[in-house]
This record gives C-alpha cells, sequence and structure tokens, in this order.
C-alpha cells in the first residue's frame, strides 16, 4: 500500500489528536452544572440524548478522517497494463568527406548537418536509430537502437577525419544502410542520406531502386548551396591553412549535386530535403517521419499501483451523512 500525496496523512494525525482532546474534554463537560436544580435537568434530559450526541460525534469524526485518508490518494493493490512502443527503423547515413567541410553553410556542411539531425534525434518518439559514416567506404557506426542519449554523443564525434579513403560512395551507404537492419520485413525501414550529393561510382540510383524493391524507404538530404564553396584544409589545431586544390594546382570549387540526390530519393520510394541556411530544417524530415505507417517495436508490461481512493471517499460521506442526520433527541416513549 502507498499514497499518492502522503502529507495530507498530517490532516489525519491532527484528527486522532483533537478527537483524544474532545474525549477528555466531554468528560469535564459532564460535571459542568454539578449544582443544577432538577427542573432544570428534567429539561436537558427530555431534550438532549447524551448517548445519541456521543454517536453523531463519532460518525463526523470517523467521516473526516475517511475523508482525509481518502485525500491522501491511498493505493492498493497492483495492475499491469501492457504498454507498447511503436515506430520505425531509422538509418541516418552521413557523409564524412572532406567537401563537408565547405563553408558555404554556416557554420560548416558537417557541422549544419550534425546540428540538425541532433534536434531530429531529440524529436524521435519510439523509433529506432543508427548512423553510417561514409566517404571513400561506408561502416555502421552506430547499430539500431533506441538509446538516443547514446546516439547524439555518437553523432557529436563526427568528423570527416574519420574515414582514411576519401570520395564520396552513395551506393556503398546504401549498401551498408541494408545490413543494418535486423528483421526482413517490407515496411518500416527508411534511409536518411544526408551529403552533398558528390557520387564517385556513379550506381547509387540503380542501388537505390534495387534497395527500394526490399522494403528499404530512401530519403535524401543535399548539405550545401548552390553557389558551391571552397574546400578549406585545416591543421590538427583546426586553423585553416589552405584550400583544396586538384592534381593541375587550381582550386576546387564543391556544389550541391541536386539532381543526382533527388533521382536516389526518386528511386528509393522518398523524398528530397536540402540543409542550407535558408531552406529545410529537421522539423520537415521529423514530419515526414511521424506521418509514416509504424510498426510495434516492442511490448513492456507495466507495473503500476492501482489508485483506491473511490472507497474511502463514499464511506467518508456516508459517515457525514449519517452523523449530520441523527437526531439528538431522545426517543419518546409509547
Amino acid at each position: 500500500m502507498s499514497f499518492r500525496f502522503a502529507w495530507v496523512l498530517v490532516f489525519l494525525v491532527i484528527q486522532i489528536i483533537l478527537w483524544f482532546y474532545w474525549q477528555l474534554k466531554d468528560k469535564k463537560h459532564r460535571k459542568i452544572h454539578p449544582n443544577a436544580s432538577e427542573k432544570v435537568k428534567r429539561v436537558f434530559r427530555l431534550n438532549l440524548d447524551n448517548k445519541r450526541i456521543d454517536w453523531r460525534n463519532r460518525m463526523i469524526l470517523i467521516g473526516l478522517a475517511l475523508l482525509a485518508l481518502a485525500a491522501s490518494g491511498p493505493q492498493i493493490g497492483t495492475r499491469v497494463r501492457p504498454i507498447e512502443r511503436k515506430g520505425v527503423d531509422l538509418v541516418i547515413a552521413l557523409d564524412t568527406s572532406t567537401s563537408m567541410d565547405a563553408e558555404d553553410v554556416t557554420p560548416s556542411r558537417l557541422a549544419k548537418a550534425k546540428f540538425e539531425l541532433g534536434r531530429l534525434i531529440r524529436k524521435l518518439k519510439g523509433d529506432r536509430i543508427a548512423i553510417i559514416v561514409f566517404a571513400g567506404s561506408s561502416h555502421l557506426y552506430l547499430p539500431l537502437t533506441t538509446d538516443y542519449e547514446a546516439a547524439l554523443l555518437f553523432l557529436n564525434e563526427i568528423d570527416t577525419d574519420m574515414i582514411p579513403t576519401q570520395g564520396t560512395a552513395l551506393s556503398s551507404a546504401i549498401n551498408t544502410a541494408m545490413t543494418a537492419f535486423t528483421e526482413e520485413t517490407d515496411k518500416f525501414k527508411v534511409m536518411l542520406m544526408v551529403t552533398d550529393g558528390e557520387d564517385h561510382e556513379g550506381q547509387a540510383v540503380e542501388i537505390a531502386a534495387q534497395a527500394a524493391k526490399a522494403g528499404l524507404m530512401i530519403n535524401t538530404v543535399g548539405v550545401g548551396s548552390e553557389l558551391g564553396s571552397l574546400i578549406p584544409i585545416k591543421d590538427k589545431n583546426n586553423s585553416q591553412i589552405q584550400y583544396k586544390r586538384d592534381r593541375d594546382g587550381k582550386l576546387i570549387t564543391s556544389t550541391l549535386n541536386e539532381r543526382i540526390l533527388k533521382d536516389i530519393a526518386s528511386a528509393g520510394n522518398g523524398s528530397f530535403f536540402w540543409f542550407d541556411n535558408n531552406r529545410d530544417t529537421h522539423e520537415d524530415i521529423a514530419l515526414a517521419i511521424e506521418n509514416m505507417e509504424k510498426k510495434t517495436i516492442s511490448t513492456h508490461e507495466f507495473s503500476e499501483y492501482e489508485d483506491r481512493y473511490q472507497s474511502f471517499a463514499l464511506l467518508a460521506f456516508g459517515f457525514l451523512i449519517w452523523g449530520f442526520v441523527i437526531p439528538t433527541r431522545p426517543r419518546e416513549k409509547s
């Protein structure tokens, strides 16, 4: 047994103390007017029945005590209630190639992507999440989990130095996403590919179509601006030392490849989003996920105390009504 509002029991203790005080006072009260005339005593006996008065007071006190007990929220026994957690399996594939260091999006493409994805993860409700990092190759960085705090910690540690093999292997990221799912179902599998769209393999659209047939929905998120930006090269202290150049020594301008990302999203039965300083945010993606059909990820039985204040409240009102309506005049002798 437990009480939802245990502090209310203080009033019950106060009532018990007052009851003892009343009992002592009542004994003294019976000695009042010891020298009254017989005529006065006869009038009292004709109009008041001390036993009935005592019973009335007891009923009222018991009713008040039960009312205080009911107000404390007594919980007796337990009940088992099943709880279902519904959601989708979401795999985030984040591009970590050096082009994601471009600063056409404030403060950089990768920083912007991590910021929006972090806010997206905080909005998830029951969905499982996995993280893939890719550049010239792809790796499952975080397996499917519902531990969003762990996902945020892993996300914050991602940088463009994680994968030494440079490039942007979009098809490899899709293949790795297919292996991240633990159940072979035709629904509820979602991939979110976050990249600037550079594809060094050229097979991403075909593989996205194959993945869609296997039940994987692929959404793409382009990160960058239409004008593009130079790619800064920084030292270990995160200080910029120069810009990336091609083999001929010319500065490389990285631009968002919107066309291929839209083609991948179309082939993967998904949608295309665009992260820059003035376009889509995590809220657009969260809304799309929220509107998707959900599956039951897990079912738990939750044991909790059951409220029983109703019974005590009903008894309290019964005693109070009885105490107020009980007559105090003696019964008339027939």
